[in-house]
């Protein structure tokens, strides 16, 4: 792989397919190499005249066009770049914020707030309704196919806030005099529930209307709701297991830490936190994105029955469609 990237494209009689990831995504291993590359916390740092350079570099491959001296490693650069800055659907680029490799610079410090400030009423709310409101636009951003409307996603941001500050108020008033590390993986119990509410909460169009459904030519064949409540529970899934890694790492390392002696001041314990869970975060964002595949397949005959009779209604219908279950 190292010694193709210094190969001119030109001088190549397979060109390398960019329409689907460097590495087999059937795989976990490949699917992890992938989010590696993509999650990368230092894409955030890409210019946007270097993301648009990539962007053309990428678009102008696909139709068979490029620079003559264009290397291996710098179409498979160019497109890891691409793929962290603009929506694969729509090919709309992405907010900064909402870019999944803004996930570890953002979440280490949510991570150290919401761990470090759990005892006080206000900073509870204060980073519940923080860590929600970037969960919501990291969720928009990285949704299947297009968005809805503005009306739709304020609703859906109120009701995904506010069940998230609820559910750790909750938490919190349920067990006030717990100690020990009951009470430092309520962040985590809190985080998990809002995970619950807010993704489905934010994807509610595609619950209602449908998940796109594509041929292997990438052509639109129909919606399903079925595939949309799979894909988002398993968006979910992955979610809470990012979460996981941090917040519970994290108070079972500081509850040994606290017992050392250097340990002395506590205004100490954010620091070290936020440290701690930029660590995990670094390994279990892109491994938590690879359980499940991004661009998943589906048997016909395992969709709705008025979808399956549309599909297969279609001249030449396919066996397997194609969807993209988002992140």
């Amino acid at each position: 792989e190292g010694d193709d990237d210094n190969l001119e494209i030109n001088s190549l009689t397979k060109k390398p397919d960019i329409t689907s990831p460097r590495w087999d995504q059937k795989t976990f291993v490949g699917r992890a190499k992938h989010f590696f590359s993509t999650v990368n916390p230092f894409n955030i740092l890409i210019s946007s005249e270097e993301l648009e350079k990539s962007r053309k570099i990428v678009v102008d491959y696909k139709e068979g066009k490029f620079s003559s001296g264009l290397t291996v490693g710098e179409l498979w650069k160019a497109k890891e770049a691409f793929d962290s800055a603009y929506h694969p659907e729509t090919g709309e680029k992405m907010f900064i914020l909402g870019r999944m490799s803004s996930q570890v610079p953002c979440n280490m410090v949510l991570n150290g707030g919401l761990l470090t400030f759990r005892s006080s009423l206000p900073a509870v709310v204060f980073w519940h309704w923080l860590n929600q409101s970037f969960n919501a636009v990291v969720n928009y951003s990285n949704r299947s196919g297009d968005g809805a409307s503005n009306k739709r996603l304020l609703i859906s941001y109120a009701c995904a806030t506010s069940g998230a500050v609820g559910t750790a108020i909750s938490l919190n008033s349920l067990v006030k005099n717990a100690s020990g590390i009951g009470a430092r993986l309520i962040p985590f119990s809190a985080v998990a529930l809002a995970n619950a509410i807010n993704i489905p909460c934010m994807r509610s169009k595609e619950l209602q209307y449908g998940i796109v459904l594509r041929d292997e030519n990438g052509d639109e064949v129909g919606k399903s709701k079925l595939v949309a409540r799979w894909a988002i529970c398993q968006v979910v899934v992955s979610r809470i297991a990012m979460a996981a890694s941090t917040m519970v790492t994290v108070p079972l390392l500081m509850k040994l830490i606290e017992k050392r002696k250097w340990y002395k001041s506590r205004w100490m314990a954010a620091p070290i936190q936020t440290l701690i869970a930029g660590l995990t975060l670094f390994f279990s964002t892109p491994l938590g994105c690879a359980f499940f595949e991004q661009n998943a397949s589906i048997n016909v005959t395992s969709l709705e029955e008025n979808v399956r009779r549309e599909i297969d209604a279609r001249p030449n219908p396919p066996k397997v469609v194609y969807y993209n279950k988002g992140l």
